[in-house]
């Protein structure tokens, strides 16, 4: 597949999660509740997320923002239900290099989230790419 193909392909993954967000509301038992911003572009975060057993048994996401923040908040809670706190992190941390074009471990299957891979070729925008991230890691780091 040409470059040209792949990246609109990953555009229409993107847009796909932005347009029909998945796991979009909240939690309201028993839930682990974050709240954060991007203050330089205005993307706001809710993250719910219930917590068993250090595993994470389901987390749904409201917001508002830019296409890029959002539809990474939708693909990563379909990334992390199911998965024990220390593999979301992991994942958190694999999300991260890949974003800002570092060395990333190629290896882990990244699913639709590969779709974000081009972020790194726009700064400004690694900031609404990684705002759910950084929220569902400060909500594992509470429990």
């Amino acid at each position: 597949m040409s470059f040209n193909n792949l990246d609109t392909l990953y555009r229409q993954v993107i847009m796909d999660h932005y347009k029909n967000p998945r796991n979009k509301g909240h939690i309201d038992e028993n839930s682990v509740i974050i709240d954060m911003n991007n203050p330089t572009c205005g993307d706001r975060i809710h993250l719910t997320m219930k917590v068993e057993d250090g595993k994470v048994v389901d987390a749904k996401f409201d917001g508002e923002g830019c296409s890029i923040s959002m539809a990474s908040a939708s693909m990563m809670t379909q990334a992390i239900i199911g998965k024990d706190a220390e593999t979301a992190v992991k994942l958190s941390h694999i999300f991260s290099d890949m974003i800002q074009g570092k060395e990333y471990d190629e290896d882990e299957d990244l699913g639709d989230i590969e779709a974000l891979q081009g972020v790194s070729k726009f700064p400004a925008r690694i900031k609404c790419a990684t705002l759910a991230w950084k929220a569902m890691e400060k909500g594992l780091d509470s429990k």
